[in-house]
């Protein structure tokens, strides 16, 4: 399946802003199963220094700045991706690894070697989710066994968080802590891949955030209007001989060809879409718009191209 995917971010300023410096966290990552075939970021205005790099955890950022007066500022980026999800899946591997335990998992973790160092960052606390909460503790004690799968452990959490929390926009945002949507069990899908991860890391067990874009599908007989997607959250937790396996507790699924992925990190202060530093008075306004669908006019041309 090949994706079209259209992000637009835009910031108006009530009395413009002389400077700003931002970073974009929104070029869709390349692995098995997933192939980055076409990438365009447009900045309005024209950025004064622009440069692009990998970040600590591998994902593409770019980093800009505008040292000029204005009074908007828009963001858009163009993507076209391809989705095959049986070339990330091995069935073989697969089945062995959900046998792995959840004791087992801790063994292995104590390991040392240059992949389970880096496996370990994402047991240990981060700036959005920190140790000590004993109610999330609690939560995750029932499905972590010592001796269960730690597979299947983590796919009844997602369930738990799908059945027990409430999907309410606007109830949080980035600064609400998580002890407050614990206690609430309400949020959104930052929320509630962000919950997840507290509960795993509780246990002593690997997960990391990942951001990124699912394809929503109008009602039937509806056309699907542009603009109306969002950007989507969910979690993965690393299982010893397999690798990273993805959760989304929001829809209750694993993610397959119609989640996109653009990073991984230990939770949402590393990987948001755009963040940064402007020097502005009055009052500022965001307006995102995301589209994702599947690329027809890709497919049209590439089509046009070969018979050429």
């Amino acid at each position: 399946m090949i994706f079209d995917l259209w992000h637009k971010t835009k910031y108006s300023y009530e009395h413009g802003a002389s400077f700003c410096h931002n970073i974009t966290t929104i070029k869709p990552k390349s692995f098995a199963g997933q192939t980055l075939l076409d990438y365009h970021l447009e900045i309005t205005p024209t950025p004064t220094d622009i440069s692009e790099r990998l970040d600590f955890f591998g994902n593409s950022v770019t980093r800009f700045s505008i040292q000029q007066h204005h009074k908007e500022l828009v963001v858009i980026a163009r993507s076209i991706v391809e989705r095959n999800y049986e070339e990330q899946f091995d069935e073989v591997q697969f089945l062995k690894a959900k046998k792995v335990t959840v004791a087992e998992t801790k063994a292995h973790l104590k390991q040392i070697d240059s992949e389970i160092i880096d496996v370990r960052q994402f047991v240990m606390p981060s700036p959005l989710i920190t140790n000590g909460n004993e109610n999330i503790a609690a939560y995750a004690s029932l499905s972590f066994k010592p001796e269960r799968s730690f597979y299947e452990a983590t796919y009844e959490l997602m369930q738990r968080i799908y059945t027990d929390f409430d999907f309410v926009p606007g109830f949080t945002n980035i600064a609400t802590p998580l002890k407050e949507v614990m206690a609430a069990k309400k949020g959104v899908c930052q929320d509630f891949a962000q919950i997840a991860i507290a509960c795993v890391r509780s246990m002593g067990l690997p997960a990391k955030y990942v951001s990124g874009y699912i394809e929503t599908v109008p009602p039937e007989g509806k056309e699907k209007l542009i603009g109306t997607d969002a950007s989507h959250a969910w979690f993965s937790v690393y299982i010893p001989t397999y690798g990273w396996v993805d959760f989304d507790p929001t829809n209750n699924q694993i993610p397959k060809n119609q989640h996109i992925v653009v990073a991984h990190g230990r939770d949402y202060y590393d990987v948001p879409p755009l963040k940064g530093v402007i020097y502005s008075m009055g009052k500022n306004t965001m307006e995102v718009s995301v589209d994702l669908r599947p690329a027809t006019s890709y497919l049209n041309q590439m089509h046009s191209q070969s018979q050429q």
